[in-house]
């Protein structure tokens, strides 16, 4: 939940998801935040699954900041087995990309390359490029299955 104050004194929650906007007919606007309010807080609540986390950013260079692909993945694995999981893609679209679908997959499923290189591809099946972003799909595909392996691979580490 991402909660505000306004210029008038008044306070709103925004959910996460509901907080970064889609172009549609107002492109300019990335977010519903008004002129005047002021982000005050954002929640992240707490769950077990985030014991077992990481966040990959695959960049063109090293030196520039911003990703050309990234994924932010929690994983519980129990018996080779995924219980849950939580992924999400950034740099890839026009927002913050939930890999719901993904999640769908995975879950229940055995920990490993074959089933998360199925599991990005079902994710992306829908996914929409322009021929100066085709590369990104792919990108996307290969970094989802790099960060769960990668995450697996933490075992319980913190």
């Amino acid at each position: 939940m991402v909660h505000t104050q306004r210029a008038d004194g008044g306070t709103r929650a925004i959910p996460v998801d509901d907080f970064f906007l889609l172009p549609g007919d107002t492109p300019h606007r990335e977010h519903p935040i008004e002129h005047g309010e002021l982000i005050t807080a954002i929640d992240v609540p707490p769950t077990p699954v985030a014991r077992r986390s990481l966040y990959l950013k695959v960049r063109d260079r090293e030196s520039y900041e911003f990703a050309l692909a990234s994924v932010a993945v929690a994983v519980d694995v129990h018996e080779g087995a995924i219980r849950e999981v939580r992924l999400a893609l950034g740099g890839v679209a026009t927002k913050p990309w939930r890999a719901r679908r993904a999640e769908g997959f995975l879950t229940g499923r055995a920990a490993e390359h074959d089933v998360f290189a199925q599991a990005a591809a079902e994710e992306l099946t829908d996914a929409r490029t322009r021929p100066l972003n085709d590369f990104k799909a792919e990108l996307a595909r290969r970094t989802m299955v790099r960060a769960l392996e990668a995450a697996v691979a933490r075992g319980d580490a913190p």
